[in-house]
């Protein structure tokens, strides 16, 4: 059964994800949202098509479950846009692009 997006400007992607992805952003349009899928974003950073992230950090520490940033994450760097705080201590920061990772050494 075909799926129904009731979401409204939903677009289901198909096939290639990061190449349709790549046709949504060549349009005229709103930005493009990805709330809550890790290999989702996964995929979007492999192809380089991570502008902004936005992350909510929570004062807690659960010992398991799926990380968004675990081994083999393409590396990218980010600069911190925008944080703020909310009384409980989570943590809504935004993030853009900055280009490639730049290493260092201790020598």
């Amino acid at each position: 059964a075909p799926v129904e997006l009731t979401w409204e400007r939903s677009v289901l992607l198909q096939g290639n994800v990061a190449e349709e992805i790549k046709k949504l952003r060549a349009q005229d349009g709103p930005e493009l949202q990805v709330h809550g899928s890790g290999n989702l974003i996964q995929t979007l950073l492999q192809h380089d098509l991570v502008d902004e992230l936005w992350l909510k950090i929570f004062p807690i520490t659960l010992g398991t479950g799926k990380r968004l940033f675990a081994e083999g994450t393409t590396p990218a760097a980010f600069t911190l846009r925008e944080a703020k705080t909310s009384p409980s201590g989570v943590i809504v920061a935004s993030f853009e692009r900055a280009g490639e990772v730049q290493t260092g050494s201790f020598a």
